[in-house]
C-alpha cells in the first residue's frame, strides 16, 4: 500500500473510531434516567446511583484490560467484543427496570456493560495514537470527543422516549443501537505497519515518538511522572464525573427553587425535559472541549493546558452552588464539562508524548485505572452529602478544592528523562 492510501485509511480510521465512542460515551447520560427509576420503582437516591458507581469503577479497569490486550492482539477483536458486551448489558437493564430488580440492575450494567465499555473505549484511542503521531492531541481529542457527545443523543431523544415509551424500552433501544454501529466501524481498526510514518512527519523536540525509544510499561510505572499524572486524573474523573452524574438533578432543583407555589405535573414534565436539554448541551461541550483542548495542547504543550484546565475549573465549582439562574447554570456547567473533557482527550497524548508509543496501550490503560477510584468517589460524595444536608452545596466546594490539588500536581510535573529507562 502506498503512503497516499495510509494516509486515507488512517482519516477513515479516525471515523468509525468517532462512531464507536458515539455509542460508548452515551453511559454519560445517566442523570437523566436517576428520577424516573426512583420514581418508577421507589429506589433511593443512594440506591440508584450505586449503578453507576459500579460502572465508573468498573470500566476503568476494564480500559486497563483494553490496553494491555491491545498491544497483544488485533485492535478489531478486543471492540468487537467491548461493543457486544456494552449492548447486552444496556439491554439488560432495561429487563431490570422491567422486574423493578435493583441487584441485576447493578450486575448488567454496572458490571457487564462496563466490561464492555472499557475494552470498547480504549480501543479506538489506542489505535488512533499509532496511526497519528503527528496530531495525538487532535485525533485523541477527536476519538473522545465522540465519547463526550455520545450524551447529547441521549439527553436529546431519552427524556421524550421514557415520558411516552417508559424506561425499560428506552434501556432496549439504546443497547440494540450501540451494537449494530459498534459491529459495523469496529471491523476499520487495526493497526499501522511497523515501520510506517506519516509523510514529512518531524518529531517534536522532547516527544518519545518511535517504538525503539519508547519505555516499557515496568519502566513508565518506575518513573514518579507516572505516578503524578495517575493522581492529576484521579482528582479530575472525581470532579468530572460527580458533576456528570448528578446534572440533571441539580438543574431540576434550579428550575424548582426559582418557581414560587406549587408544581404541577405537567410543568414537572416540562423540568424533567429541559433538564435533558442541560444535559445534551454538557455533553456537546464535553465534547467541543475534548477536540479544542486536546488540539490546543499540540500547539503550547499538554501541561500548559492541564495548568489552565484545573484553574479555571476551581473557580467554576466554587461559584457554581452560588447560580440561581438556569441559564447561567447551564453555562457554567457547560463549561466545566468541556474542561473535563479537556483533560481526558490530552491525557493519552500526555503519556505518549513522555513515554512513548510502543506500549501505550498498557501504560495508558493503567493510568486510566485512577478512574475507577475517581469514579467512584466523585458520584458517591455528591450523592451522599445531598442525603445528608439536602443540597450539593457543600460536595461543589470539596471538589473545588480537589481541582486546586490537581492544579498544584500539574505545577510540580516534570518531563521524564530517557534515562530513567535503565531503572528497570
Amino acid at each position: 500500500m502506498n503512503q497516499y492510501n495510509y494516509e486515507r485509511k488512517r482519516w477513515w480510521i479516525a471515523v468509525a473510531a468517532v462512531a464507536m465512542q458515539l455509542c460508548f460515551g452515551t453511559v454519560y447520560a445517566w442523570s437523566i434516567f436517576k428520577k424516573p427509576m426512583m420514581a418508577a420503582n421507589g429506589w433511593s437516591e443512594t440506591q440508584t446511583q450505586t449503578a453507576f458507581m459500579i460502572y465508573c469503577t468498573v470500566f476503568p479497569l476494564c480500559v486497563a484490560i483494553g490496553g494491555t490486550l491491545i498491544d497483544r492482539i488485533r485492535p478489531r477483536i478486543v471492540g468487537l467484543a467491548g461493543g457486544l458486551m456494552f449492548g447486552t448489558g444496556i439491554i439488560l437493564a432495561g429487563f431490570a427496570n422491567h422486574l423493578e430488580n435493583l441487584f441485576l440492575l447493578y450486575i448488567v450494567y454496572g458490571i457487564i456493560g462496563a466490561v464492555g465499555g472499557g475494552l470498547g473505549y480504549v480501543t479506538p484511542v489506542a489505535t488512533l495514537i499509532r496511526w497519528f503521531p503527528d496530531k495525538r492531541g487532535l485525533v485523541t481529542g477527536l476519538a473522545v470527543m465522540g465519547y463526550g457527545a455520545g450524551s447529547f443523543i441521549m439527553g436529546t431523544f431519552a427524556p421524550r422516549i421514557i415520558i411516552n415509551h417508559g424506561i425499560a424500552t428506552t434501556f432496549y433501544l439504546w443497547g440494540g443501537l450501540s451494537i449494530f454501529i459498534v459491529l459495523i466501524a469496529v471491523m476499520a481498526l487495526e493497526n499501522p505497519p511497523t515501520e510506517w510514518i506519516p509523510s514529512g512527519f518531524q518529531p517534536a523536540t522532547g516527544s518519545i515518538s518511535n517504538v525503539a525509544n519508547s519505555f516499557t510499561f515496568t519502566q513508565a510505572i518506575k518513573a514518579p511522572q507516572w505516578w503524578l499524572l495517575w493522581l492529576i486524573f484521579l482528582l479530575t474523573t472525581s470532579a468530572g464525573i460527580g458533576l456528570i452524574s448528578q446534572l440533571a438533578p441539580i438543574a431540576q432543583e434550579k428550575m424548582i427553587a426559582a418557581r414560587a407555589g406549587a408544581i404541577t405535573a405537567q410543568q414537572i414534565q416540562a423540568i424533567v425535559i429541559v433538564s435533558g436539554t442541560v444535559v445534551a448541551a454538557g455533553a456537546i461541550f464535553n465534547g467541543i472541549g475534548r477536540l479544542a483542548w486536546a488540539s490546543l495542547s499540540d500547539i503550547i504543550g499538554r501541561k500548559s493546558v492541564f495548568l489552565l484546565l484545573f484553574g479555571t475549573q476551581a473557580i467554576g465549582y466554587m461559584l457554581l452552588p452560588q447560580v440561581t439562574h438556569i441559564l447561567i447554570f447551564s453555562v457554567m456547567a457547560c463549561y466545566l464539562l468541556a474542561c473535563y473533557g479537556g483533560i481526558l482527550a490530552s491525557m493519552p497524548a500526555f503519556a505518549a508524548d513522555d513515554f512513548g508509543p510502543a506500549h501505550i496501550g498498557k501504560i495508558y490503560g493503567m493510568l486510566f485505572t485512577a478512574c475507577a477510584v475517581g469514579g467512584f468517589f466523585g458520584p458517591f460524595l455528591l450523592a451522599y452529602i445531598k442525603e445528608m444536608t439536602d443540597s450539593f452545596t457543600i460536595a461543589l466546594y470539596i471538589e473545588s478544592g480537589i481541582l486546586m490539588a490537581g492544579l498544584l500536581l500539574t505545577i510540580v510535573y516534570r518531563k521524564p528523562q530517557l534515562n530513567m529507562r535503565s531503572l528497570s
